[in-house]
């Protein structure tokens, strides 16, 4: 019988030890690829965006780097703010209360 019948992905993960790094790059990837949609809306280039950040060239692209979990929050709140956005982080309960 197999044993994780009834259990979820996030279970499965936690029971592996890896829940919060994929979560962490998942969350990233997320932030990447929503910064890169609100440039591709504004038509904002790489080195515009820089410019608005007050920033190198570099620290955009590791900030739309979805492979890079590393980045501060302020940077890529810096980053949202730069185009027309802001970051929003909460937390939520591990497990459903009600359960």
């Amino acid at each position: 019988m197999n044993k994780h019948i009834g259990s979820d992905f996030d279970d499965f993960l936690s029971e592996q030890g890896i829940f919060e790094e994929v979560s962490a790059t998942a969350l990233k990837r997320v932030i990447a690829w929503q910064l890169t949609e609100a440039m591709k809306e504004q038509n904002i280039t790489k080195k515009a965006l820089a410019e608005r950040m007050h920033t190198s060239r570099t620290l955009v692209d590791r900030a739309l780097d979805e492979r890079d979990p590393g980045m501060t929050i302020a940077t890529l709140s810096n980053a949202a703010k730069a185009v027309g956005c802001r970051v929003e982080i909460r937390l939520v309960p591990d497990h459903d209360p009600a359960i």
